[in-house]
């Protein structure tokens, strides 16, 4: 068995997604060979010499899963695309690549976050490519923690009003997008979070059956997507308030 999750964005001021991802690794995780983290665990990551309570909570319990022998693996998002190997090894978290081809029981699948495959919206994918930038996150890296946590919190409040005048159709996937991406990898099986709507599409790529299984956020419930070798599940668990 094997989980994905993504779009958690953990913060220290949501304790009702933390306790349910808590749960989760307590008693889901466990249970399988691998979970991957497909991004946007955190609301935000300003560095990795961040040392709150709250991400060091985050990180004893992801290794926690670890130690049992669960296989965790870590490809960044848009909100933590800064976390680092310092935390990952914390954390007993593998970093992959924004995107990469794993074996799911005989089967192939291309995993990432699932931003870059939103190539409609444009100023977001000219932002991406610029703090994806070494001298970029230098710059922001070598600034005091308190003026990364004061630019993170207002980079979040631009991002909120951004989404508020952008349609749907932008902030989706392009669709020629995934067949290329899929093409490239030479996979059927796309599996990505970012969008925050879960859902499985079924499309036809060169003549063959491709599905595109999206990752739902953990705004509202948990959510995982579950992987035997008898079938593929996305699973939801509710909150407690």
């Amino acid at each position: 068995m094997i989980y994905f999750i993504a779009d958690l964005h953990l913060s220290a001021d949501r304790s009702d997604i933390t306790a349910c991802f808590l749960s989760f690794l307590k008693k889901d995780a466990p249970q399988s060979k691998a979970l991957y983290i497909l991004g946007d665990l955190f609301e935000y990551w300003i560095g990795d010499d961040d040392n709150s309570t709250f991400v060091d909570t985050i990180a004893s319990a992801i290794k926690a899963v670890s130690e049992t022998g669960v296989r965790v693996y870590f490809i960044h998002g848009n909100r933590d695309f800064l976390l680092g190997k310092k935390y990952a090894k914390k954390a007993g978290m593998t970093l992959l690549p924004e995107s990469c081809v794993i074996d799911l029981f005989g089967q192939k699948a291309l995993i990432m976050h699932g931003d870059t495959l939103c190539t409609a919206d444009i100023d977001y994918q000219k932002f991406r490519k610029k703090s994806r930038s070494w001298w970029w996150q230098f710059m922001i890296k070598s600034l005091p923690l308190k003026v990364r946590k004061k630019i993170a919190t207002n980079y979040r409040k631009k991002s909120a009003q951004a989404k508020q005048t952008k349609s749907l159709e932008i902030m989706d996937v392009t669709q020629s997008e995934v067949s290329k991406q899929l093409t490239k990898a030479n996979c059927l099986l796309l599996i990505h979070g970012h969008t925050h709507r879960p859902n499985t599409h079924k499309f036809t790529l060169k003549g063959n059956s491709a599905s595109r299984i999206v990752l739902g956020d953990w705004y509202e419930q948990g959510a995982w997507l579950k992987v035997t070798s008898t079938g593929i599940e996305l699973q939801n668990h509710p909150l407690k308030k």
